[in-house]
């Protein structure tokens, strides 16, 4: 047989990241987790607030003149930013990933996972940098540019960049291998922050409080972590299935598809907006949560927390920072409940199925929800830990979960696009999940409710969220017949083409491995195609686990050892 001479595809074309024979697919897993660690600091970026807040004034705010505009302020030098000026950050992270996602998902299907993942570190660990520049010069307008907007695509790009990939390599275990990825977004604060805050303390000095400084140094970091993650990335042959896997015989009006819907017609059915209800109630009831956990626990069990009956307006200072540092191990008691709940609940729905999945969500959020109140008025700070640990885990395994129920229900073929589509609920989640938990407590407050109750009509109505929730999910069937993409739009030209494409990259390391003698195989143009032949060494799939395993523990260590002032 002759050494093929057929020209490699561009280096970050998906193609070229079509696995050889013999790939571990388990090499795929690390992979996604080392970019979603990484953008996962989103969630951990408040460690900064406090210090920016005084980036001027260094062991102290210093106010802007009250006749300063807006417009002013954005441009001032000499005064310091106000932590709402800030939390603008937040905000754009999770509404620019929400609608990057949803408008460069269906280029990623056809740009591959490689090439995502090095824009989306470019953008994230890019925007960081600029962030840094924006510190450096006292010019919030570049922090909101930097992260928010230029970080926030990054943020939606990677955040998407494996789930295609990962349900094609384990179409057995959809719900697990998901998961497996998406735990790493939530996981990302509990590695990023206390590392922040160890980097700001190394480079604090009179005259800086640091932050400008660990900006850069996160951003190198996280550079290497997410481009060694989009390099790492592969893709399953077409066709491919594991090793002694038989796909489930399709069953009579089964939820689960093993056909195709298309981008452009998955998000026009009423099974999109059902499922993209489904997310969004829930994202809107668990990030009200985690938004005015540690106030809520203060506020309601205020000098019980300490051993004491004084409700919390009562305390002194150094009272009220005693129970701070118990409200945060509470804190980060539930973002561990969040990171497990993404594996588990995820991986559980292969067994249960997703709507069933989903029914256990909102039934029991629902009956957790409406129990919080009680707990409170009882005292029982074990009963209401609890409660909210187990709720902020549905909350993470909702995220997890999804991209598994899209696959049962449009197919596997476009499903990193129509999740891209579906992310436009977390978006809305995370503006109307805050907004009406914090307004909903200022108004009962400021109608004379105590501090201690003014939480018990915010967990009615996030119940009732959650009823909206149940039906939306009970209401999802299987897609129509005629939706569903024919043998003929599956094999249209490009997808032709593409697939001839792939079959052709194989095609040489099969070559190789019966022919080749030495490591490469020959290509036009006197270059040479690195071919990975025979099985993937074990040492390897090891290495990679641990390159984002033991930053995991690590950050898991950090907050057991906050949570476990909880209980003392």
């Amino acid at each position: 047989m002759s050494v093929t001479t057929l020209a490699p595809p561009p280096f970050l074309s998906r193609e070229r990241t079509v696995a050889a024979a013999g790939f571990n697919r388990w090499l795929v897993p690390p992979a996604a987790l080392a970019i979603h660690l990484c953008i996962g600091m989103a969630y951990g970026f408040s460690v900064f607030w406090l210090p920016l807040s005084r980036a001027v004034g260094i062991t102290k705010p210093i106010a802007c003149p009250a006749d300063m505009s807006a417009i002013a302020a954005m441009f001032a030098t000499s005064c310091d930013w106000q932590i709402s000026s800030l939390g603008w950050m937040y905000t754009l992270f999770f509404v620019l990933l929400g609608s990057s996602a949803a408008v460069w998902g269906g280029w990623l299907e056809h740009a591959g996972p490689r090439k995502a993942g090095l824009v989306s570190a470019f953008c994230w660990c890019g925007g960081l940098v600029i962030s840094a520049l924006g510190v450096y010069l006292h010019q919030i307008w570049m922090l909101w540019l930097g992260s928010g907007v230029i970080g926030g695509i990054g943020l939606g790009l990677g955040y998407i960049s494996p789930v295609s990939t990962l349900i094609k390599w384990f179409p057995d275990r959809r719900g697990m291998a998901t998961g497996m990825a998406i735990m790493g977004f939530g996981g990302g604060a509990m590695i990023g922050a206390p590392l922040a805050n160890m980097l700001m303390q190394h480079f604090a000095t009179p005259t800086s409080v640091g932050v400008w400084q660990t900006f850069l140094v996160m951003a190198a970091i996280y550079f290497v972590f997410m481009v060694g993650g989009a390099l790492g990335y592969r893709v399953p042959r077409e066709g491919w299935a594991p090793k002694g896997w038989t796909p489930p015989k399709p069953a009579a009006n089964a939820l689960v598809t093993h056909r195709h819907v298309h981008l452009d017609v998955a998000w026009k059915t009423p099974q999109f907006w059902l499922l993209w209800a489904v997310l969004c109630l829930n994202v809107s009831a668990g990030i009200g949560v985690i938004g005015m956990a540690s106030p809520m626990l203060q506020e309601v069990f205020g000098g019980k927390l300490i051993g004491l009956d004084l409700t919390f307006s009562q305390l002194d200072a150094s009272q009220k920072a005693q129970i701070a540092a118990i409200a945060a191990g509470f804190t980060g008691l539930l973002s561990l409940c969040n990171i497990g709940g993404r594996f588990a609940w995820a991986s559980f729905s292969d067994r249960l199925g997703r709507k069933m999945t989903y029914v256990v969500f909102f039934v029991l959020g629902f009956a957790l929800y409406a129990m919080v109140p009680t707990t409170a008025h009882m005292g029982s700070v074990v009963l209401f830990v609890a409660a909210f640990c187990i709720i902020l885990s549905m909350y993470g395994g909702g995220f997890a979960t999804i991209p598994a129920y899209l696959a049962d229900i449009f197919g596997t073929h476009m499903v990193g696009a129509i999740h891209g589509r579906l992310l436009t609920a977390w978006a809305t989640a995370g503006v109307l999940g805050p907004v009406l938990v914090n307004y909903l407590r200022e108004y009962q407050i400021a109608s004379g409710v105590p501090q201690a109750a003014a939480y018990d009509q915010t967990m009615y109505i996030l119940a009732g969220l959650l009823v909206l929730g149940l039906v939306a999910n009970l209401l999802v069937k299987p897609v129509a017949e005629h939706l569903y993409m024919t043998d003929a739009q599956l094999k249209k030209p490009g997808a032709a083409a593409k697939a001839a494409e792939e079959d052709a990259v194989h095609a040489d390391f099969e070559d190789f491995e019966e022919e080749a003698k030495d490591g490469v195989v020959a290509a036009s143009g006197g270059g040479s195609t690195p071919v990975a032949s025979g099985s993937t060494p074990l040492a390897l799939v090891v290495a990679a686990w641990l390159a984002v395993g033991l930053p995991l523990a690590w950050g898991v260590w950090i907050t057991l050892q906050k949570a476990v002032i909880l209980f003392q």
